[in-house]
């Protein structure tokens, strides 16, 4: 089956939902839950992302955000491939964490997304077990739950650098003074009166949330880059240029470079060059972070990546034939990612 074509342009605003894959659980514990908030608050920053709001479920996510540089599937990738490495280290498990690929749906403005975040915010008090308590009790676990974005709206000493809460707040109107309590009332009143309306424009498309007119307008894209398209891969209002490496790719890549087995970049040793140097490819061929980095190859923190990447590049300067050989390993994990 043909991948689904993913409409992207400066300044799209999206709903991501991500799911366990086959529908398992995606955090067995807290430790996960912050390993991905970690890793989010580094990928809205390399990115450009301005993340409005997310939820944690134990089987899926939520995210609502928007992308100055038209860049979701970049974003995406970025994030979901750095959460299934150190998930899969610290579990000790094989294979994907998260189903197939991330869903996204483009969200028309104002009344639609600030609608949404409600949506969102309610989530983890409107399944079961929660769904069926009485409401003051529902209400209570709203207000502690700490894996969204919904404690830092409505709690100012909670919020997180990384999570941008301003446009929200000012949809909700008023002075900016009363805008979190009143954004409080607004998600609150949602729990006990419901929203059928918002409900069934949620069910319209599996494109978009928006009006008929929005509705149309994503269609007619969507149409457009249809017959258009040239293989059955993404396609965007942008140039693409290629999905990051896995690591595991970029880990063998190195080794065999190296004539070294995989497991020995992995050790614990001080002075091995090719750490430097496989830790330079893993951040630009597989977008992971310097602390990603540090727990594939064995080193104790992101410190000693960079020392590592320093030594590597002396070595690199120095040394025209290793220079050639890595031009060599840069120029296979490039050709990988066009593919």
């Amino acid at each position: 089956m043909a991948r689904p074509l993913r409409i992207e342009y400066p300044g799209a605003i999206y709903h991501v939902t991500v799911r366990g894959n086959a529908r398992q659980i995606i955090f067995r514990d807290d430790r996960d839950r912050y390993l991905l908030q970690a890793r989010l608050a580094e990928s809205v920053d390399t990115y450009g992302v301005r993340l409005f709001v997310f939820c944690l479920m134990d089987n899926h996510l939520h995210l609502v955000l928007e992308t100055p540089r038209a860049n979701l599937s970049r974003f995406m990738q970025s994030l979901l491939t750095g959460y299934t490495v150190v998930f899969n280290l610290r579990h000790r498990q094989p294979g994907h964490v998260t189903q197939g690929r991330f869903h996204a749906r483009l969200v028309q403005g104002d009344e639609y997304l600030l609608k949404l975040t409600r949506y969102v915010h309610l989530n983890p008090v409107q399944k079961e077990p929660c769904a069926s308590k009485p409401l003051g009790e529902r209400i209570d676990l709203l207000r502690t739950y700490p894996w969204s974005s919904y404690l830092g709206y409505v709690v100012g000493s909670k919020r997180a650098d990384w999570v941008v809460y301003e446009p929200m707040l000012a949809l909700i109107g008023g002075r900016k003074k009363h805008q979190a309590e009143r954004y409080r009332q607004f998600v609150e009143t949602g729990l006990a009166e419901g929203d059928e309306e918002f409900q069934a424009v949620m069910r319209q498309s599996p494109r978009c949330i928006g009006d008929e007119a929005f509705r149309e307008w994503v269609n007619e894209q969507h149409d457009a880059l249809l017959s258009g398209r040239r293989r059955s891969d993404d396609v965007s209002f942008r140039e693409v240029s290629g999905a990051p490496v896995k690591a595991e790719a970029v880990l063998e890549a190195v080794a065999k470079a190296a004539g070294l087995p995989v497991a020995e970049l992995g050790r614990h040793t001080r002075n091995c060059l090719w750490k430097g140097i496989a830790a330079r490819l893993l951040i630009k061929h597989a977008e992971l972070t310097r602390r990603e980095c540090a727990q594939l190859l064995g080193l104790t923190a992101s410190s000693g990546v960079s020392y590592q990447m320093k030594k590597a590049e002396e070595a690199i300067a120095s040394d025209a034939q290793l220079a050639c050989e890595v031009n060599a390993l840069e120029a296979r994990l490039a050709a990988q990612a066009r593919r």
